[in-house]
């Protein structure tokens, strides 16, 4: 074997056959990674060579057949086949030989593609910002393809008369093999076996691969199709030497060995090996349990699709890749469908897209660079998550004000394994959970709440409830108790029934505003004064841990709100003030419910102080921005502070709490106390203390959304008409939702983080054209160095012998 193995590798480079086609899938993969636009790495923009392997399974396809065409097919043509046959080796020693020749001819041409590592390693912003472990794992994975492709090529000469129809079949195999599948799962009567038809086809393994993660079942596969297709070459060419019973036993044989090695079973107990810096495709302990328990099949729609901008298509390739790692835990119960909501005809375009806005799937803008200008496109950057009939929509995309772009969408990354888990808990969950929003205090109507409640409806019964009317049972169903906005006093009747509630390990989001005050009221008026709210809420506050202070937060990191500023031909002239009543709380806390959020939109917001027993956890969640000042009652405050000049030097203070965590087993509000008139059985609560969340926020506003005047449709949670933009409340709302609902470890997957890497890009604009022509031609000097050298070597070996006779 090892004869054949020389002989082969001598009969590339002698001739210089191998130098050339390595050459040319050196210059096409140079110009396709480094001068053209459309797969450029200098365009994309990132410190990472996913453009290259992208390319190069389609040069693999050219490649690889030009190598092994000449393998046995060439020995044919030349006569020396039989003659070869007649040495004492056997056809599988042959086989094995010429095999790992062209494996090695298939090494030596990914060499020099290293100058596209230490090239990206250099632009890379900081230098070295590069993850060297991913690109590693890709390589093998592009090894591992290559190897495959071999074995096809090297099947492909031996079943074919001359090398020219080996190349064409060779290159049709690995065609077929490798996107031929992927083709066929994307029919629309075959997605129902979409998932096992892509199993069988080499995209999705090596996609899988390039991802930096090497797992059992894709190194098991790719090891079975290379030994299948050696033991099918070997069993061609020994056909005329045995008996087909023995031919068709030992192809049997075969292939029920690498059945059995591929099933899920094996191939789940092997685990996998993530070669990527951060860990990012290493799925934590509570989504690997949230998917080894799924039972139905679950289907992604993912309206990442088209021609997108290059940031937001490392976005869906980076979401593909998270739901390629979950679908190896989920026994084979997760698979996805990508849709471009812009393709097709222009009515198709409309009515798909209209469809999404009607489900609450609003798009994004995108300013987009190109030849003729700069134009704006609208991308749908979310996906759907379906269980049988249920549905949730995913939002893919996780703004924040004050970050650029990349670091936008890489947090949108980090944030993806937790949006899919989260999604995937609620649908799958049985028994749905009961939050209540509570009404009969002058709590806003159920237009100013449609939007939270319709939020947190994917996943639990949403209602109103009247703390008077409910009896304990009741109490007992309730998962979540929302106090938003009451306006009116508590009575203690109804604060029994909240510490009943949480003795028993209730939930409460207290959204309390303790200052009357209003944007309303002051257009019709002008002014107002400052007046407590008078709620009875105090001594059940403090008791629990926290104390909400009746003062104004006046912020200069404020919202704005429109005003009159001048009447011209007896229209009026409007335009946007900032109102400093109105504070952003932008999180600055690693808190993972707040984690990356962007700012947090609300009105008239008051401090919150922690307070009391020290057994009870109390976590600093929310604050005001450093700039602020506090107004106290019974102070006036008037539309015309709009008109004074805002000095930071007025304003310059500290953050001040307005948003806190409570947590633990929570004292006995009604200890010694008697039974408040009303509660028809007392019930003694004293032995009664099981753990609880709480969050104390000093507004109620934020969980309000805004109502169209014109016909009373509700604007989205945390949607400023003013200004149109989107602040993070309804993201807020749903975090803690899941911090409250489910266990915390799988609001702790938000901790994950993925580390930017981009490239200079003064750099590259400034050097592009000396990149450009390094990668496309010190490949080729490396070639040729490597090629006079073993040029050199052979003339000296030959001339020695040639002394020595």
């Amino acid at each position: 074997m090892f004869s054949i193995f020389r002989k082969e590798i001598a009969s590339y480079f002698n001739s210089y056959t191998g130098y050339l086609a390595i050459a040319l899938f050196l210059v096409f993969t140079g110009l396709l990674c480094w001068v053209f636009p459309e797969h450029s790495i200098l365009e994309f923009g990132y410190a990472n060579m996913d453009g290259f392997f992208d390319i190069a399974p389609y040069m693999f396809m050219f490649l690889i057949p030009a190598i092994t065409m000449r393998s046995i097919a060439g020995e044919r043509g030349d006569g020396t086949y039989h003659l070869l046959l007649s040495k004492p080796i056997s056809i599988s020693a042959v086989i094995l030989g010429k095999f790992l020749a062209s494996c090695l001819v298939l090494l030596l041409a990914l060499i020099p593609s290293i100058t596209y590592l230490f090239s990206i390693y250099y632009l890379a912003s900081p230098v070295g910002n590069v993850d060297i472990g991913a690109i590693i794992g890709s390589y093998l994975g592009l090894i591992f393809l290559g190897i495959a492709f071999v074995s096809i090529g090297l099947f492909s000469s031996s079943i074919s008369p001359n090398s020219l129809i080996a190349f064409f079949c060779s290159a049709f195999f690995c065609f077929l093999f490798y996107y031929g599948f992927e083709a066929v799962s994307a029919m629309t009567s075959l997605w129902k076996y979409a998932a096992t038809i892509k199993d069988f086809g080499f995209y999705e393994h090596y996609r899988s691969l390039s991802r930096g993660v090497l797992q059992a079942k894709d190194f098991i596969y790719f090891f079975s199709i290379t030994c299948i297709f050696i033991s099918a070459s070997i069993a061609y060419l020994n056909r005329i030497y045995v008996q087909k019973k023995s031919v068709y036993l030992n192809y049997a044989l075969t292939f029920l060995v690498f059945a059995v090695l591929n099933l899920p079973v094996i191939t789940r107990a092997m685990g996998s090996i993530d070669f990527t810096a951060d860990q990012r495709f290493t799925l934590s302990e509570t989504s690997r349990a949230v998917l080894s328990k799924l039972e139905k099949d679950i289907h992604i729609t993912l309206f990442l699709d088209g021609d997108l901008p290059n940031g937001f298509t490392r976005l869906r390739n980076s979401t593909i890749e998270m739901i390629q790692a979950m679908k190896s835990f989920s026994n084979g119960k997760f698979d996805y469908q990508l849709i471009d909501p812009y393709g097709g005809s222009n009515s198709d375009r409309e009515q798909l897209s209209q469809q999404l806005i009607d489900q609450g799937l609003y798009p994004t803008n995108l300013n987009v660079k190109s030849k003729t200008g700069i134009s704006q496109k609208a991308i749908f950057p979310w996906a759907t998550l379906g269980l049988g009939d249920r549905e949730v929509a995913i939002n893919l995309l996780q703004t924040k004000m004050g970050l650029s772009s990349e670091e936008v969408l890489n947090n949108s990354i980090q944030n993806l394994e937790y949006s899919l888990i989260s999604a995937i808990k609620k649908i799958t969950q049985q028994k749905q959970a009961i939050i209540g929003f509570t009404e009969g205090h002058g709590e806003p109507s159920d237009i100013a709440l449609f939007d939270a409640m319709q939020s947190l409806m994917s996943n639990a019964q949403v209602g109103r409830i009247q703390l008077e009317a409910m009896d304990f049972a009741s109490l007992d169903q309730l998962s979540l108790m929302i106090i938003a906005k009451p306006t009116k006093p508590f009575s203690e009747h109804d604060k029994y029934k909240i510490d009943y509630f949480v003795r028993n390990g209730g939930h409460v989001i207290w959204a309390i505003d303790p200052i009357d005050a209003s944007l309303d009221h002051l257009r019709k008026t002008g002014s107002q004064p400052l007046i407590d709210h008078q709620l009875n809420l105090e001594d059940i506050l403090f008791t629990y841990g926290a104390r909400i202070n009746p003062q104004l937060i006046a912020d200069l990191n404020s919202g704005q709100i429109p005003i009159n500023s001048a009447t011209v031909a007896g229209q009026n002239q409007i335009q946007l003030a900032p109102w400093v009543f109105f504070p952003i709380l932008m999180p600055t806390s690693k808190q993972p419910i707040i984690k990356n959020l962007d700012g947090i939109r609300t009105e008239f917001i008051s401090p919150v102080d922690t307070v009391g027993d020290t057994r009870i956890k109390k976590e600093l969640l929310l604050t005001s921005s450093p700039f602020n000042k506090l107004i106290n009652p019974p102070s006036m405050i008037s539309l015309q502070l709009i008109d004074e000049p805002l000095d930071p030097k007025n304003y310059k203070s500290r953050a001040i709490p307005v948003a806190v965590l409570l947590s633990g087993n929570f004292p006995y509000v009604f200890k010694n106390r008697p039974t408040p008139v009303g509660i028809k059985e007392g019930k003694d609560l004293s032995a009664i203390s099981k753990p609880a969340k709480m969050l104390v926020i000093g507004d109620g506003d934020w969980l309000l959304n805004q109502v169209n005047h014109s016909d009373q449709s509700p604007f989205p949670l945390g949607w400023d008409r003013y200004t149109n933009q989107q602040f993070a409340n309804k993201t807020f709302l749903l975090n803690l939702v899941d911090y409250f609902l489910y266990d915390e470890s799988l609001i702790d997957i938000r901790n994950k983080e993925v580390k930017l890497r981009l490239l200079d890009k003064g750099k590259v604009a400034d050097d592009k054209l000396s990149w450009q022509l390094i990668n496309v031609i010190l490949p080729l000097v490396i070639l040729m160095l490597l090629a006079i050298i073993q040029q050199f070597l052979r003339r000296k070996k030959y001339a020695i012998v040639k002394n020595i006779k």
